[in-house]
């Protein structure tokens, strides 16, 4: 049949809900990261440590157990506290980081080299959206190996201690989550806007490491040449243990007050975006 025979009508079926329609990208940058074996080891892995609290957990609620065959003081293993989850956030945020070092620089890298954003774009797709589908490829992978089994082991926690045990420490859970997602949001950011403006994904791992020990040296050596603490501003670790320390009530100095932490994470945050946002556009203006 003839083109201009044709008759074209308009789509009649069910629309995909706007809200959505992001969801494909993270769907089917799931299914290609489980396909390469090492990261689905790394992935497995960063479960072991949460996997041994609860088991430490358990057995500090079951004394009379291990009494029978070593000698334990009456007051238990350890006591479970703010501190003990602490410890928990720095171990789960650093294989969270070292995750995101590998998985995050291969999210943006390819559509920008091969240009193929205008793909993206066609559709029924905003920008907004495409930046947050690419967010969700990681707060998804890291969620379930940080916030998610810490409230678990919170969870396991109170049912365990007595009730005097949750009405003490009910705050805890709040802690776990907010926590975890400040630095979930942080690293996603950083690894997103690196991934957008350096194009080899060896390269823009490494930098992820860069920016934290770099900004790290940085403080210590401003610190010791100038006798200043305002380099720690540049410490993205340091004031992310700041805000940690004042969620989890874990007593101990800082030289930045939490104020001053929070303000800095979130210039790095806007700053990270800005670089986003800039390498996110529908077109490209190429001039001869």
């Amino acid at each position: 049949m003839a083109v201009y025979k044709r008759t074209y009508k308009s789509f009649t079926g069910i629309l995909t809900p706007e809200w959505s329609r992001l969801l494909v990208i993270p769907r089917y940058a799931w299914a290609s990261l489980f396909q390469q074996r090492f990261l689905t080891i790394l992935y497995v892995l960063c479960f072991f440590y949460p996997l041994g609290a609860a088991l430490v957990i358990y057995l500090n609620s079951n004394l009379d157990f291990l009494r029978q065959y070593i000698p334990i003081r009456q007051g238990g293993l350890l006591q479970i506290d703010g501190m003990f989850f602490f410890t928990f956030t720095g171990v789960q945020a650093t294989l969270a980081f070292i995750l995101t070092a590998f998985i995050g620089p291969g999210l943006m890298s390819p559509d920008l080299m091969h240009n193929a954003l205008p793909l993206y774009f066609c559709r029924p797709l905003t920008r907004t959206q495409y930046i947050a589908g690419k967010m969700l490829v990681l707060t998804g992978l890291l969620s379930a190996i940080t916030w998610v089994p810490g409230l678990l082991l919170f969870l396991l926690q109170a049912s365990l201690a007595p009730v005097e045990w949750f009405k003490t420490n009910y705050w805890i859970a709040g802690s776990i989550v907010g926590g975890f997602l400040l630095w979930i949001v942080l690293i996603s950011l950083m690894a997103l806007a690196l991934s957008a403006w350096v194009r080899w994904k060896v390269i823009a791992g490494a930098l992820m490491l860069v920016v934290l020990f770099v900004g790290a040296g940085l403080s210590q050596m401003i610190k010791e040449v100038m006798r200043s603490d305002w380099g720690q501003y540049l410490d993205i670790v340091s004031n992310m243990t700041r805000v940690w320390m004042q969620m989890y009530g874990v007593q101990a100095e800082h030289p930045l007050s939490l104020e001053e932490s929070v303000m800095a994470l979130a210039a790095f945050s806007a700053l990270f975006l800005l670089l986003i946002s800039q390498k996110v556009k529908p077109f490209e203006v190429v001039r001869g």
